[in-house]
């Protein structure tokens, strides 16, 4: 029943190849588990009590919140699935609520760390790692958009990107003369292996970039400038979306950059320099300005 469930969110679905991945772990995770506290790995046999004590084996090994929640998502699509096609009549999962945590505050990268690492000569000496860096800063997209960019949706005379996001959704991403001309330049020096043409960015060895790579990048360079704990593309991302918004940009425009599927993702970001928001309420509003 899983492959079946597989195919039916990749084909069906359309999601990610990343997500398709992520849902056969989370899901074989857990036959594992049936298997080892019920001697079954048949996973129609699972009880609510069982979703349960998988949550707590979980906890005890030191899981993070948020890995619990996903598997436990996982796992709802899945018995979901299994109802909708008539293999269960009822699903383990009715009344399993997911966990309660408070996210790790996002903090964006300020103007002048990114003016920095603009100048930051180690970089300017990899040419690369430097536009790996200012794409993903120019446009907000995620890194394994990143990867998966191909070389017929990268139009630097429109000065745009065709970006396909999650659930193999495209939107266009416009991009400034600039990097459209630093793109332009990587496109002609740039020497993809056999079988590897159809990928923009590739590795020395003309492979398709690998995400682990373009994470090993960002972290390296901006801890070179920056002395937040968390230096990852996802903070470039959220940097991207944080400095835009800052400069009045309509927040419903910037959901349709990121891709996002619903505009409560992108108010995130709205929230992320509320003592600014304060500060400026406070010099502005003439209530405010009136002292007792």
């Amino acid at each position: 029943m899983i492959n079946k469930f597989l195919e039916h969110i990749e084909l069906e679905k359309r999601y990610s190849p990343h997500t398709v991945t992520s849902y056969k772990k989370d899901l074989q995770d857990f036959r594992l588990f049936l298997m080892e506290t019920e001697g079954t790995e048949d996973l129609t046999l699972a009880h609510k009590r069982t979703v349960r004590n998988f949550m707590v084996h979980l906890s005890e090994n030191h899981i993070a919140k948020r890995s619990i929640n996903r598997k436990i998502s996982s796992l709802r699509s899945f018995y979901l699935f299994l109802l909708k096609t008539n293999v269960l009549p009822t699903s383990p999962m009715d009344s399993i609520k997911s966990l309660k945590f408070y996210p790790q505050k996002q903090i964006a990268f300020s103007t002048d760390e990114m003016e920095a690492l603009q100048h930051l000569k180690t970089l300017n000496e990899n040419p690369l790692s430097a536009l790996i860096i200012e794409t993903l800063y120019q446009t907000g997209i995620r890194k394994a958009e990143l990867c998966n960019l191909l070389t017929t949706h990268v139009d630097t005379a429109g000065k745009e990107l065709k970006i396909t996001g999650k659930g193999n959704k495209e939107r266009l991403v416009p991009i400034s003369e600039a990097l459209a001309d630093r793109l332009q330049n990587y496109s002609k020096l740039r020497r993809p292996a056999t079988g590897n043409e159809q990928w923009f960015f590739v590795n020395k060895k003309g492979a398709k970039l690998g995400e682990k790579f373009v994470y090993s990048v960002v972290n390296k360079y901006l801890s070179m400038v920056s002395t937040k704990q968390k230096k990852s593309p996802h903070i470039l991302r959220h940097s991207f979306a944080t400095h835009v918004l800052e400069n009045g940009a309509e927040i419903s425009k910037v959901k349709e950059l990121l891709g996002h599927s619903s505009l409560a993702s992108t108010q995130v970001y709205t929230n992320a320099n509320i003592e600014k928001l304060k500060e400026v309420l406070n010099r502005a509003h003439p209530r405010a300005m009136k002292k007792n």
